[in-house]
């Protein structure tokens, strides 16, 4: 038998009215404000299905270590094909649903069928171009696998780098969101990115140009932004900042977006933990070491190492120190 308490809690005849007056608020908190809903006919990507489709993707990209185990020389062909197939299906219906979103597809629209049918044609050309990139997004992560274990001499073999850096993890979901924002695929880099970033500590936002043997040391807190140019053969420890010095403004005080904001580092330059490195128009030139905690907004010429002003060390004895042989 069920009580008259459970009745209340199950069913939807009984709201008390606080709980009424609660409801009517909210929504129409979400009706006045379009700022942060979404609940027009317009598409938009599905985080979840993005962060499942970055998951999948690295069974291609490192096979063997993520996803399916027991995978033989025999049994490889069958695998791609069928990851292959599964993510052309899912890149798609996210693709097409933000580029219908860019546009402002709505299903009332007159246009409706015309602008869904050229989202869609997109969207098939760029998944194929993606998947056709994937090789190569493949080689440059071989690179950096090598580059993480000769950057760090506690690394035992290279598959402790594939299986434990957040770095590598980063940077691996960087060349994936990259060549998706190159293609000029709307929401879904970031997504990939911020999942990333959530994931790891290291914020890298998908426009950043990024060398071959590229390592991140230890991960943490690392920010690299848009416009960044990184050259081969580079390395930085955590806590780095390349980052932009200011954000130039139009005539109307809005932010101008699309111009060069970002330092470039050239080849062969090594940038130690907590370095902060700000601007467009700074050039580290190639060879350079910017050692911890400088603060950088002008360009370095190549070959030499940047450093700080000394940190002035003071010691004294502590009183609360515990006696010689002190247990608890």
């Amino acid at each position: 038998m069920t009580n008259q308490h459970e009745n209340n809690t199950l069913g939807h005849d009984s709201i008390p009215p606080s709980l009424e007056d609660s409801i009517d608020r909210l929504t129409e908190s979400i009706i006045s404000d379009q700022r942060i809903r979404h609940i027009s006919a317009t598409f938009l990507p599905d985080r979840e299905a993005v962060v499942g489709i970055v998951e999948k993707l690295t069974w291609l990209l490192f096979p063997g270590f993520f996803g399916p185990r027991h995978l033989t020389e025999r049994t490889l062909h069958t695998h791609v094909s069928s990851v292959l197939t599964e993510l052309s299906r899912t890149l798609f219906e996210q693709i097409t649903g933000a580029l219908r979103y860019e546009r402002g597809v709505s299903s009332s629209a007159a246009d409706f069928g015309r602008e869904c049918a050229e989202c869609d044609t997109r969207a098939i050309q760029v998944v194929d171009e993606f998947l056709a990139a994937l090789p190569s997004v493949r080689s440059l992560l071989s690179l950096d696998v090598q580059a993480a274990f000769d950057g760090d001499p506690a690394a035992r073999h290279t598959d402790e780098n594939i299986f434990c850096y957040p770095g590598l993890r980063a940077i691996a979901v960087h060349r994936l969101a990259h060549e998706l924002y190159r293609l000029d695929v709307p929401l879904i880099p970031r997504m990939m990115s911020e999942a990333a970033h959530s994931e790891t500590g290291v914020d890298i936002h998908p426009g950043a140009r990024i060398g071959c043997y590229f390592f991140i040391d230890h991960g943490t807190g690392v920010v690299i932004g848009e416009t960044t140019d990184i050259g081969d053969h580079c390395k930085i420890y955590q806590n780095v900042t390349i980052g932009a010095k200011s954000f130039p403004k139009d005539q109307r005080g809005r932010l101008v977006r699309g111009v060069k904001r970002h330092p470039t580092l050239e080849e062969h330059v090594t940038v130690y933990a907590g370095a902060t490195i700000l601007g467009g128009d700074t050039i580290i030139g190639a060879g350079c070491v910017i050692n911890g905690g400088v603060f950088l907004t002008h360009s370095v010429p190549p070959g030499y190492i940047v450093h700080g002003p000394a940190v002035e060390q003071s010691m004294r004895s502590n009183p609360e120190m515990p006696p010689p042989g002190y247990t608890i």
